[in-house]
């Protein structure tokens, strides 16, 4: 029987085509809510944050089906489409058009429903009919025997990518098998540390310079082979996936803003692993408002005093290099006041975390990611040669950090992805070998719903996270798309993390289960590099003020 629906590939252009002139509909009408004038109220759109969050899914959503299309017609070019990629787009296609006419789910509490600000079209409805097979019980249960046959290699769907970029996803799919996978559970059980020789592998793997030119000891390759490694580590474990994260804002923020010396000190060292950094942001009581930094740095000759506490710092102890932002100006209470530091500081050891005078501090105990550890410091004058700060500029740090933003999201994205994956993985495995009733629980369609629906949406948060990252490879700005991939991806590993221990039943509740940790790891990926509600608003600030 033939579970692909006719014309598949016009109905996946046309349910892009009707998804954005719905999201174009949607923001008109927003728009007249939350504007005056020819600018946005700020206040108006706080007090309309519900449905202006809901713009910001439905414009994910609408993208995810732009990209899956554009995906399906190059793969078709190639003769590569088959059915192992065309029913989970089709089941794609109908989930997100179904949820785009009926009620988008932010999180477990809070549905958007387009139609309170927008009644959809008459066409959507035929539309999402026409896409009915690819949502039926026997497509489901045809992807589950799919995802079977695809087990062990990087995804169920073909990729699209170039033979280089394969190759590089192949060679970190291995990797990841062999020298993570198996031992992730142990190190996160034991809370340890990613052992040190497993650093010194990927950065001759060249994992912390991946992106950074050639020039300074980097492969000069692009953000799609960054999302493409990114997702490999994560998917053995969210703590490998992540050591790359830090390096790759430490070097862009040298590259774009450092001077000649800075250059020349840092990013060797930084792209071949042999520099550890971190990112020195947050603060107890500013969180994502960065503006409001209160940490301070007083000069005083040719060093820098520090005075404050940091909170949330990842790999700290054991970092050489921290990107540390401060307020060097106490007159500027917003972001004006902020200055950005590369700040050197000795590593440090579990008995004493920070051995550097004028510092402090001790770890942040977490239910998940582990790996690196998560510390809060206090600094009392810790010194900072006036060299180090970036571009020996006063003042630019919030403008040169936002700069980095992009990329910090489209790998977070990744990351989501492979934590993601490495849930449909387990899910999967257990689905399959656990019997009840005399058969596997995999044929049970409540079962094989949950797995096909993940590896569905997996596939579209991979166009969606590669398309930002083609983007940004591109040299154009990529805030939206970035913002559109972390939101979608992180949502999307959640819910596949959850279901997946659903699968398990009462043995993923269990803390020696993988799943378990999967579960834990999967949560902080909608709080950090930007909060959901925060990158939705992001969002939405972004298509009102461009639909102006």
């Amino acid at each position: 029987m033939n579970l692909v629906v006719p014309d598949l590939l016009d109905l996946l252009d046309r349910a892009a085509d009707e998804a954005a002139a719905l999201v174009a509909a949607i923001t008109g009408s927003v728009g007249g809510r939350v504007r005056r004038g020819d600018r946005l109220d700020r206040a108006a759109l706080d007090a309309e944050q519900h449905i202006a969050h809901g713009l910001a899914w439905a414009a994910a959503y609408a993208e995810t089906l732009r990209q899956t299309a554009t995906w399906g017609r190059a793969l078709d070019a190639q003769g590569r489409f088959g059915e192992a990629e065309a029913l989970p787009a089709q089941l794609l296609a109908h989930e997100y058009m179904s949820q785009l006419a009926g009620g988008i789910p932010m999180n477990q509490a809070e549905i958007f429903r387009p139609a309170d600000v927008f009644h959809p079209a008459e066409r959507m409805t035929h539309l999402i009919g026409r896409l009915r097979l690819g949502a039926s019980q026997a497509a489901k249960s045809r992807i589950v025997e799919l995802l079977d046959r695809a087990r062990g290699r990087p995804s169920l769907e073909a990729s699209g990518l170039d033979e280089t970029l394969e190759a590089v996803r192949d060679q970190f799919h291995a990797f990841t098998a062999e020298k993570i996978a198996p031992f992730a559970h142990g190190w996160h059980l034991r809370d340890e540390l990613i052992p040190l020789a497993l650093l010194e592998e990927l950065g001759a793997l060249g994992v912390f310079g991946l992106t950074a030119p050639e020039d300074w000891g980097g492969s000069g390759m692009g953000k799609v082979a960054m999302c493409v490694v990114s997702e490999a580590l994560s998917r053995g474990w969210i703590g490998t996936g992540s050591l790359g994260t830090r390096s790759e804002i430490a070097a862009e923020l040298i590259l774009a803003h450092g001077t000649a010396d800075q250059k020349r000190r840092f990013l060797p060292g930084i792209t071949s692993g042999a520099i550890i950094p971190t990112a020195v942001f947050t603060e107890p009581e500013a969180g994502s408002d960065l503006g409001s930094l209160r940490t301070r740095a007083v000069r005083d000759g040719e060093v820098w005093r520090i005075h404050g506490a940091k909170t949330w710092i990842t790999h700290a102890a054991r970092a050489d290099l921290m990107t540390l932002l401060v307020r060097t100006d106490p007159a500027r209470k917003d972001h004006r006041g902020l200055s950005m530091f590369l700040a050197q500081k000795p590593r440090g050891t579990n008995a004493d975390p920070f051995p550097a005078p004028g510092m402090s501090g001790g770890e942040i105990g977490v239910i998940g990611y582990r790996g690196m550890k998560e510390y809060e410091i206090a600094f009392d004058g810790f010194e900072v040669p006036h060299a180090c700060l970036l571009g020996g500029q006063e003042g630019q740090g919030f403008a040169q950090l936002m700069a980095t933003f992009e990329s910090a999201r489209i790998q977070t994205a990744a990351r989501a992805i492979g934590v993601a994956q490495n849930a449909l993985d387990l899910a999967l495995d257990y689905a399959l070998q656990r019997r009840q009733f005399g058969e596997p629980i995999a044929n049970f369609p409540r079962v094989a719903n949950k797995l096909a629906m993940m590896a569905a949406e997996l596939l579209g948060a991979r166009r969606l996270a590669w398309f930002a990252a083609r983007t940004k490879d591109e040299g154009s700005r990529c805030d939206l798309e970035a913002g559109m991939a972390k939101l979608t991806a992180a949502r999307i590993a959640w819910a596949c993390a959850d279901n997946a221990v659903q699968i398990h039943g009462g043995t993923g509740f269990a803390v020696e289960q993988p799943i378990s940790r999967i579960l834990a790891d999967a949560r902080i990926l909608n709080i950090f590099e930007g909060a959901g509600e925060i990158q939705a608003q992001v969002i939405a600030r972004r298509l009102l003020e461009g639909a102006n």
